[in-house]
């Protein structure tokens, strides 16, 4: 084997929806205000007895079914979070108890809104090294437990979800070379931080970095798996802001793709927004089989990762 591939996808989303209207009740805000900085109509929270591990258990397990699996066929569980309220037992080896995976190794990656797209390079890098054979990658936030319910500028754009895939090994790489990095001086942008912990950001400043610094770095990631961004047939940027999403996606040049815009139905989901948007265009079959996709994940740290992947 000479590379890996995602062999299945799944998602997973609370089912309490929290619209633009109710949150005009909660602060000085309305639909129009929101929908015309941010795009989102409505986002996912998760109750008090919905933990982050529960969330990627769930996805998990759809993924695990989708491809065929059992969690007896898993040997590493990742989970990429910034929202895990305790240090140990981690995310993925609560994950993996509820999953009744045995023996599995078992980490977490916090990398914010990147994480997902840091944890599935990790994934194929493990696959292809031989030092795993099935992998579990999971984006999973709980948003909404670090959100300041009296801040308009923040709280209109969190939601929470996850989003999972099983990533193993393939005669031929269907997972592309990673493009990653950050831009540590600036990584205060956008913050979690405090006791108890809260979300905050210069929002300017991650708009202005995002739609001029991150489309050339897209087209490299595009440029490593042999393609032209015309090649692509879907884009799934993390789903931060469609203000964002919308001219990022423009100036990559993929002009043939599909462009995932769930941020405005869930809102900014951090570490599981590109799992989540990607499970749901297969789900909806605006993707087929072997379609190449870029998944670009942005944000906290001020960090990105991204890559070209052939659709499950």
């Amino acid at each position: 084997m000479n590379g890996s591939r995602i062999a299945a996808v799944g998602h997973y989303q609370p089912a309490k929806v929290l619209t633009n209207e109710d949150l005009a009740d909660l602060v000085d805000t309305s639909d129009e205000w929101i929908r015309s900085r941010v795009g989102i109509r409505t986002r996912h929270i998760a109750g008090p007895d919905e933990p982050v591990d529960e969330l990627a258990a769930h996805a998990a397990a759809k993924a695990l079914a989708a491809a065929g699996l059992t969690p007896a066929d898993i040997d590493l569980v990742l989970v990429a979070t910034s929202t895990a309220v305790d240090r140990s037992p981690n995310m993925a080896a609560r994950a993996a108890a509820r999953l009744g995976i045995p023996q599995a190794a078992t980490m977490d990656l916090n990398v914010v809104c990147a994480g997902f797209t840091h944890a599935l390079a990790t994934a194929d890098h493990a696959v292809r090294a031989g030092g795993a054979s099935r992998v579990l990658v999971i984006g999973a936030d709980k948003m909404s437990e670090v959100a300041d319910w009296s801040d308009r500028t923040t709280c209109v754009l969190v939601g929470d979800g996850a989003g999972a895939a099983v990533v193993e090994a393939a005669a031929e790489p269907a997972i592309g070379p990673v493009l990653w990095g950050s831009v540590p001086e600036m990584g205060n942008a956008v913050r979690i931080e405090g006791t108890p912990p809260r979300f905050a950001q210069e929002g300017q400043s991650v708009y202005r970095w995002a739609t001029t610094q991150l489309p050339p770095i897209a087209r490299r990631a595009c440029e490593r798996a042999g393609l032209e961004p015309a090649d692509l047939a879907g884009v799934v940027l993390h789903q931060a802001n469609l203000r964002i999403i919308e001219p990022l996606a423009q100036k990559i040049g993929a002009v043939n793709a599909v462009v995932a815009r769930d941020v405005t139905e869930s809102g900014n989901t951090s570490a599981a927004s590109i799992p989540l948007a990607f499970s749901k265009l297969v789900e909806q079959g605006a993707l087929g089989t072997g379609d190449p996709v870029l998944l670009f994940g942005f944000g906290g740290n001020l960090s990105y990762a991204g890559q070209v992947v052939r659709c499950p």
